[in-house]
């Protein structure tokens, strides 16, 4: 059943701006906010280079300004945007104007280690932030936070599985928490044999069963990487010691996180696997805003299951957990080898089990050279990716090819 958004006098719009929004998390952003007429005012839009989609987005949703990355783009951009009152601009400056104009919140999805510095900007600028891109806490989880801490601003967490710890958590102290559990659907490659795994081919990989995502998330879904992102992410976002958190395998993807509490009580965030959900409790948050999402019927289906994850078959989840207990710039390290070795298996340049083979690799030789000491801030963490980036895209043939 798809039912229809009821609608509440909560007063003035809030006013929204979306970095990248003409990403999966963007799209469905913009679904949310159409859904709901009189709640929120696009302020900003932001994207890469899809000049095309971005001015679309702008449209629909009335922003006031417009800026896309690639600079190349710019004057389709402008072309698209001709006869409106948006203001179009190019380039990481743009970007950077846009995440830092007058806002009650800031949607950060820009995917990639590009979504760091305007994400920051936000944070920076004073303007609330609903999390969407990973590599802002794992590439730079303490310094991000610290100067979260110092702005007095708030870090909504947008994904699914941290959103629904959030919500999970109902405001109880962090120190009643014995443990977290994020859960993974497992992919496509849950009940594959290792040997089959070994021989996937990308399009297998990103053939997920229940989330339609980005090809890097989908490949890293199937090797069970992102998961252990997720970890670093949680680690961050509530502030919780790494012995605390943990993963379950849960197929069904209907509860996506779980918290003991001290007196022996587990509370579940459960919802069906639409990211509209987490998107519409971020946007409306500390309020509710209805949605169109299809409602959860446990009724109809009939089972839900758990299992531990096979870190022998998906051994990225084990190098990932590794690096969060490490510390430092180690998830950064991670982080960065692992976007060079995923676009490297998505050109069919390495195999499915080299990605997870040829992280661990490279996170040993940054350690052995004890290079890996905690970025002091955001654009340290941001050289240490750009110099592993650097390192595994030379030392890509030499890793056991």
């Amino acid at each position: 059943m798809t039912p229809s958004p009821a609608h509440f006098d909560f007063g003035s719009p809030k006013k929204v701006t979306i970095l990248g929004a003409t990403g999966s998390i963007g799209r469905s952003t913009e679904a949310v906010i159409l859904d709901a007429p009189g709640r929120f005012e696009a302020v900003a839009v932001a994207g890469g280079g899809d000049a095309k989609n971005l001015a679309r987005v702008a449209k629909a949703l009335g922003a006031k300004f417009a800026a896309v990355a690639d600079v190349s783009a710019y004057a389709e951009l402008k072309a698209e945007l001709a006869g409106t009152n948006i203001a179009a601009a190019a380039g990481s400056d743009a970007l950077r104007e846009a995440a830092s104009m007058e806002a009650d919140l800031v949607v950060g999805a820009i995917a990639g280690a590009a979504g760091v510095i305007p994400t920051y900007a936000a944070i920076e600028a004073g303007r609330d932030v609903a999390l969407a891109n990973k590599e802002c806490l794992v590439c730079a989880g303490e310094p991000f936070m610290r100067k979260a801490r110092e702005k007095g601003v708030r870090v909504l967490p947008m994904d699914s599985e941290h959103n629904a710890i959030f919500q999970a958590l109902g405001g109880e102290s962090p120190k009643t928490i014995e443990k977290m559990w994020l859960t993974a659907s497992g992919g496509p490659f849950r009940s594959w044999s290792a040997e089959r795994i070994a021989a996937a081919t990308p399009e297998q990989a990103l053939a997920h069963p229940n989330w339609a995502m980005g090809p890097k998330v989908t490949v890293d879904s199937a090797s069970l990487m992102n998961k252990g992102l997720e970890l670093i992410e949680a680690l961050h976002i509530f502030g919780i010691d790494a012995r605390k958190l943990d993963v379950l395998v849960h197929p069904q993807s209907i509860v996506h996180g779980l918290v003991s509490f001290a007196d022996g009580a587990v509370t579940a965030g459960m919802a069906v696997p639409d990211m509209k959900v987490p998107i519409a409790h971020c946007l409306g948050w500390p309020d509710r805003v209805a949605t169109k999402a299809r409602r959860l019927d446990l009724a109809e289906i009939g089972a839900l299951t758990f299992e531990k994850p096979d870190l022998e078959r998906f051994p990225a989840l084990r190098v990932a957990m590794s690096a969060l207990a490490a510390g430092g710039a180690m998830p950064t390290i991670l982080n960065a080898a692992n976007e060079v070795m995923v676009e490297a298996f998505l050109n069919k340049q390495i195999a499915f089990n080299d990605i997870a083979r040829n992280v661990e690799a490279i996170c040993e030789i940054f350690d052995r050279e004890r290079s890996a000491a905690a970025p002091k801030d955001v654009e340290a963490a941001l050289d240490v990716d750009h110099i592993v980036r650097e390192r595994s895209q030379a030392n890509l043939k030499g890793l056991g090819h």
